[in-house]
């Protein structure tokens, strides 16, 4: 199979991990030798309720019985779809009210980038260093990290960018903005948190010139820092948001939401003004409202504040520098990159799952599912932890 992986698949990079799935169950991947993986990583921050849930694989599977696919998005009210953007709205703070369910998190993106030039009728976007938003087209204009984008040039026009938790940045926007997209917690660059009121002053600024504020929660929502959404924990209320990852257990997702004043120009001059075949398909809703389910019905939102205590607790290592996020987001930095490559790979082979961040090369990802125990927790870190003292021994600083 791997043999097939390389020669069919198409490569993000030279070196994938290559691992042959056999299957998965709760916090563990199988391989096809039969090894077993604890997953510190839940694909990414995606399968946030473990791998094959009963509750969750029985939602998807209910659904296929009765149907799949049958229109594009917008046109038929479909119970999964409908009851599930009922059920999240519960969590939504006023005035966010609709959602526009979507594919995938970039998908996302780009429909909040036009939505912000639709609502102002302006055209500057303005993003921050080191920011992830996905990798379409828009999204990668968004993105602050030009190595990564410089191949594919031109990119999206009028595209500014501002230094996150940098007070002084803020005079950037201005009337001429449509809108300024930002991470809760930024992924990518480390899992930087928000600092001195940085969310509460980069609102009121917004306000100030009406320009429209999009955060992004597509790696902190669904509970995954101890509240429903990440911005909840800055005291703020953005005009859109934009969710994917955790909300499906796994299955491909994405939304944006917004105030119905605001989502409603989408219908008209133009009309159809987002489509998108496959958002919102019922298989994929229905996965998101069990995933809804699980996460209220397990109280996995304060559990992952536990969970973070107990992974503070226990990762104390002369080359753990710090640990950086909140709840289960978590990143433990090395003094180097070069250190986090071994700590990685070599905790892959002692059946360890963990993984890297986009831009920042000394972290070691810690995004486990929000069902892991802390039993399980206590068996990882033990491995991490002894792969520190052996790259301590050999003299790494």
């Amino acid at each position: 199979m791997l043999t097939d992986f390389f020669k069919y698949q198409a490569q993000t990079t030279p070196h994938p991990l290559g691992m042959e799935v056999s299957h998965a169950k709760g916090s563990y991947i199988y391989d096809i030798h039969g090894q077993a993986y604890l997953d510190f990583v839940a694909g990414v921050s995606a399968t946030s309720v473990g791998h094959c849930h009963p509750y969750l694989n029985d939602a998807i599977k209910k659904q296929l019985d009765l149907y799949s696919h049958v229109m594009v998005y917008g046109e038929f009210a479909q119970h999964p779809a409908v009851e599930y953007c009922k059920q999240l709205q519960k969590y939504l703070p006023a005035p966010l009210e609709k959602i526009y369910l979507v594919n995938s998190g970039t998908e996302a993106t780009e429909g909040a980038l036009k939505l912000a030039r639709r609502i102002t009728g302006r055209s500057e976007l303005i993003s921050c260093h080191n920011a992830y938003h996905g990798n379409t087209m828009g999204s990668l204009s968004v993105m602050g990290y030009e190595e990564r984008k410089q191949v594919f040039r031109p990119l999206i026009p009028d595209v500014r960018f501002i230094t996150f938790n940098n007070l002084t940045d803020l005079e950037r926007i201005t009337k001429k903005t449509a809108g300024v997209i930002v991470e809760s917690i930024q992924g990518g660059a480390g899992f930087i948190q928000p600092e001195n009121e940085y969310l509460i002053k980069l609102s009121k600024r917004c306000k100030e010139v009406g320009a429209v504020l999009i955060i992004d929660e597509i790696q902190p929502g669904f509970g995954r820092t101890g509240t429903f959404f990440g911005f909840e924990n800055f005291g703020i209320v953005p005009d859109i948001v934009i969710v994917g990852k955790g909300m499906s257990g796994g299955m491909p997702v994405g939304a944006f939401i917004a105030s119905a004043e605001h989502m409603d120009l989408l219908q008209d001059q133009p009309k159809l003004g987002h489509i998108t075949t496959f958002g919102g398909h019922p298989v994929i809703a229905a996965a998101a409202l069990a995933t809804l389910e699980i996460i209220e019905q397990e109280n996995l939102m304060p559990l992952a504040l536990e969970k973070e205590a107990l992974f503070r607790k226990l990762l104390v290592h002369p080359l753990i520098k710090e640990v950086r996020g909140r709840g289960l987001m978590l990143a433990a930095m090395t003094s180097d990159a070069a250190i986090t490559n071994e700590v990685v790979l070599r905790c892959y082979r002692r059946g360890l799952i963990l993984f890297w961040l986009l831009f920042e090369g000394k972290a070691v990802r810690i995004t486990p599912p929000l069902t892991i125990s802390f039993e399980e927790i206590e068996a990882g870190c033990a491995i991490l932890l002894e792969i520190f003292d052996e790259l301590l021994s050999e003299g790494h600083v």
